[in-house]
């Protein structure tokens, strides 16, 4: 008789699995959900579960493929759990096109694509958080709940912030990593440029000291004919904000609304500006938590949050300037190239032909570290009289995006173009046009004084005769933000007079008592805090330093529809 009602039991069981199963996978209407049935597909043909070491990428939801086929990359990170990245398409991807075409996804006249925001099951954020802290793989839908949560509001600071932790210490995999990005991506809208014609491009950093080759690129590329719809963020960590840098500018308003950035689009083919409401809401929220709570430096974060803000503003090419060195996110070069090529993958996957190319950040870029004083190194810059190696790198990187926008088609003449840009003054014409058009005063470009000026300043002097050996970034940076150019809080305000300018770069000779640095800031007190950083930094010896005509540029990673440097 037990017999037989353990025989009943399990075939009620079964029975009420699978009817389960079936409720699972039925959404809205009776149809199928494209959820874990489509994960359970990609498990199935991928060979080999997360836990194992080669787990394949789940593709981005929704994600449209344009210009080029998926590519197939070797990602070969044993630590991080991957492997051989491929594209594959479920029958539930299939069916959640056939549902975008009935209007999952609608065009509306203000050129904003509308994407179906996910509809999360309820779950509890302390069990999500409890997973990721215990080394478990976040579902499809925490993951989602996640973003959703910080989207709306649901999820409060300190819970948020737990999972940020959480996920810097166990880490996301490259599958995560793509649902989290998709999902950012996905908290607002997806923008439709194709009006203006062409393939529109941009550029962006993960952080350096004293880096505004922004600043420079974006109206060269412009003056040669690339649209730029460049949407950049404020200063994290100890590294500086191009939106920071240009509100130094007085009257310039990185804030636009979406009409107003298509007007500036139309008339400059440059726009410059920060996050509107409608671009990945969740990611400004995530965004000042991590520079506040020690979670900068993680590779899926910082993925996600570049890349969920370059998707959505409807960019069809981006080049990635990935820094690597002391006063970089990344340390070494391995955790770079890693990170690069995570980039590159998730952006691809999302129909944004991408390519990464690492540059050292041992020692700071130019030799301004601050906002109006890197703004005016910018503009010398565009006048051909810029350091060298702001230079060198920004005809680079312009030259790239001219490349991936299909104005040119090798290395060689792209840089070529973007050269005669520098030199005939067409660059400095075209900043001055995206500053009148951004509500700012052009005439700064010619009259420094009008720029923010400092009501404190001093210097700091060679306690020894010799050679300024090694100037570490980071301490730099972090002595920029004690003068009050950056944020020690996400509320904060930042100065626009404060900087730092190096007077005696690496490679000078120096006598006991010359000036190295000279500091500028509104506020004295915040003086010997960041001289005694600066100190820290400084380290002068009786050997030479290291060659400055050794290329800025380590290593390239480009994706499959990128052209290869000639």
């Amino acid at each position: 008789m037990r017999d037989i009602e353990e025989r009943m039991s399990d075939k009620c069981r079964a029975q009420q699995e699978e009817a389960l199963a079936c409720l699972a996978l039925q959404g809205p209407a009776g149809e199928q959900d494209s959820g874990d049935g489509e994960r359970d597909f990609e498990r199935a043909v991928s060979g080999w579960g997360v836990n194992g070491r080669h787990a394949k990428p789940r593709a981005a939801d929704g994600g449209e493929r344009q210009r080029h086929p998926l590519r197939e990359s070797e990602l070969a990170d044993q630590s991080l759990g991957l492997g051989r990245v491929e594209a594959a398409e479920s029958p539930y991807k299939h069916r959640e096109r056939r549902a975008g075409q009935r209007g999952n996804r609608d065009q509306r006249a203000d050129g904003l694509r509308h994407e179906s925001n996910y509809t999360c099951p309820a779950m509890r954020a302390v069990d999500v958080i409890r997973r990721k802290r215990d080394g478990g793989e976040l579902g499809d839908d925490e993951i989602r709940a996640f973003v959703a949560g910080a989207t709306d509001g649901s999820w409060p600071d300190y819970q948020i912030s737990a999972l940020l932790m959480a996920i810097v210490w166990r880490g996301l995999s490259l599958d995560e990593t793509v649902v989290l990005t998709n999902a950012m991506v996905r908290s607002g809208e997806r923008l439709d440029l194709s009006e203006f014609g062409g393939v529109p491009v941009d550029k962006h950093s993960t952080g350096g000291v004293g880096d505004k080759l922004s600043l420079v690129i974006a109206p060269l590329v412009a003056a040669c004919g690339g649209l730029v719809p460049m949407m950049s963020g404020r200063g994290l960590g100890h590294t500086g904000g191009t939106l920071d840098k240009l509100e130094s500018i007085p009257g310039f308003r990185t804030s636009l609304t979406l009409p107003e950035m298509r007007a500036a689009l139309r008339k400059t083919r440059c726009v410059l500006i920060g996050q509107t409401a409608e671009i990945a809401p969740a990611d400004r929220r995530l965004y000042s938590l991590r520079d506040v709570t020690g979670t900068v430096e993680s590779i899926p974060l910082i993925c996600g949050s570049i890349l969920s803000k370059k998707i959505a503003e409807g960019i069809g090419g981006l080049v990635m300037d990935v820094k690597v060195g002391a006063g970089a996110f990344m340390k070494t070069a391995d955790d770079a190239r890693r990170l690069a090529a995570w980039l590159v993958e998730i952006a691809e996957r999302n129909g944004v032909r991408t390519e990464a190319i690492l540059t050292t950040m041992d020692t700071p870029l130019g030799r301004a570290v601050g906002n109006a004083n890197e703004v005016i190194e910018s503009f010398e810059t565009l006048k051909g009289k810029g350091p060298k190696d702001i230079e060198e790198l920004s005809l680079l990187f312009a030259a790239r995006m001219l490349i991936l926008a299909g104005l040119e088609t090798t290395e060689n003449a792209a840089v070529s173009r973007v050269r005669a840009a520098l030199t005939s003054g067409k660059g400095v014409e075209a900043f001055a046009a995206i500053i009148e058009q951004q509500g700012g005063d052009p005439k700064v470009l010619d009259d420094y004084s009008r720029m923010p000026k400092a009501s404190a300043k001093d210097q700091l002097t060679a306690t020894t005769d010799g050679t300024v050996i090694a100037m570490q970034a980071e301490l730099v940076g972090r002595a920029a933000v004690a003068l009050g150019a950056g944020r020690d809080r996400a509320d904060a305000g930042v100065d626009s007079a404060a900087g730092i300018d190096i007077l005696a770069p690496v490679g000078a000779t120096v006598r006991r008592g010359d000036p190295v640095f000279a500091l500028s800031c509104s506020d004295a007190a915040r003086l010997p805090a960041a001289k005694a950083l600066l100190t820290q930094a400084l380290q002068i010896g009786e050997r030479a330093a290291a060659s400055s005509s050794v290329s800025p540029v380590i290593d390239r990673i480009t994706g499959r529809g990128a052209a290869t440097p000639n």
